[in-house]
């Protein structure tokens, strides 16, 4: 007995062919919905590991870049070197000793120099204790003042001083950068 097949009606074949494009256009959406949610994460790691490395770069410290007495100018800061003090004197201590929630105010005058010259150092506070006669130092992050129109080497809380091995140099003392008195122009521009 031979057996046959039961062929689909014409809109049978259509119901067909209508269900599998339905079924076809839903993998599709599918599909694309993973694409688009891989494609999303992939940016997302992507953006991670570029902050990352931009937080790397900004936390990564540059080698300081040592100065000489000589190179310092008016209004500057940033300054990194290495001097010895050759003098130091009190200008001023003020405060209670007695009280315990006010702070001593201690300032000296230093005069530091290298081989290149000479320059009046601000110290205040427990840098005082620092700056003894003969010690190296590293003056880290200095500054300029200007103090009655004459250069003043001092260091802020932003800075840093460190007493270092002595160093193998011989002070030029004539020329003392402090001696200069500088006087603050307006230029006019026509």
């Amino acid at each position: 007995m031979p057996h046959f097949r039961v062929l689909q009606t014409s809109s049978e074949r259509k119901i067909a062919t209508n269900s599998e494009k339905k079924r076809e256009k839903k993998e599709k959406r599918h599909r694309s919905v993973e694409v688009l949610a891989l494609e999303s994460m992939e940016t997302e790691r992507a953006t991670e590991k570029q902050q990352e490395h931009e937080q790397k770069k900004s936390t990564e410290k540059r080698k300081p870049v040592f100065v000489k007495v000589d190179q310092l100018k008016p209004g500057t800061n940033g300054h990194t070197l290495i001097a010895r003090v050759l003098s130091s004197s009190m200008v001023i201590q003020k405060g209670r000793p007695a009280s315990q929630n006010l702070r001593q105010t201690r300032i000296a005058e230093c005069l530091v120099g290298d081989e290149t010259g000479t320059i009046l150092f601000t110290a205040r506070n427990d840098q005082v204790d620092l700056m003894k006669p003969g010690v190296t130092v590293i003056l880290r992050n200095a500054k300029i003042d200007m103090f009655k129109g004459s250069m003043r080497l001092a260091v802020d809380k932003w800075g840093r001083v460190e007493v270092t091995d002595p160093a193998n140099f011989a002070v030029k003392e004539d020329n003392n950068l402090s001696l200069v008195e500088y006087e603050l122009v307006n230029v006019v521009e026509e």
